[in-house]
């Protein structure tokens, strides 16, 4: 494994636990337990379906696990927008955490397209 996919696999494990600790955090109300249920979901899948893609068997299997990557980490973002956009988090709380989540996407996006050969 490269040091790059390295720090990658390092980033969305840390990124996995904040989003931990967000769930945490959240009042106990269903209003914020379903959104909040839906990106701890969606956010820790992201590592997980990275650690897969490291081990994939083939090109195209590699691209499709970056892909469902790509699209937990887009999920994740419209979740945590959604515990803003409602109030359930103050937007500078969650900030940080979705600078990481656009951050995660830009560097999945470009993984992406260098494994397609765009």
């Amino acid at each position: 494994m490269r040091n790059s996919e390295k720090d990658l696999a390092a980033r969305s494990k840390s990124f996995a636990r904040r989003i931990i600790r967000l769930y945490v955090a959240l009042p106990k109300e269903t209003v914020a337990q379903v959104p909040g249920k839906q990106a701890l979901r969606s956010g820790t899948s992201v590592g997980a379906n990275h650690r897969e893609a490291s081990r994939a068997r083939s090109k195209a299997e590699f691209i499709s696990k970056v892909g469902d990557c790509l699209k937990e980490a887009d999920e994740t973002a419209y979740w945590l927008e959604l515990l803003a956009d409602e109030e359930i988090v103050s937007r500078k709380r969650l900030e940080p955490l979705l600078q990481e989540t656009n951050g995660l996407i830009s560097i999945l996006v470009t993984i992406s397209k260098k494994a397609r050969g765009d």
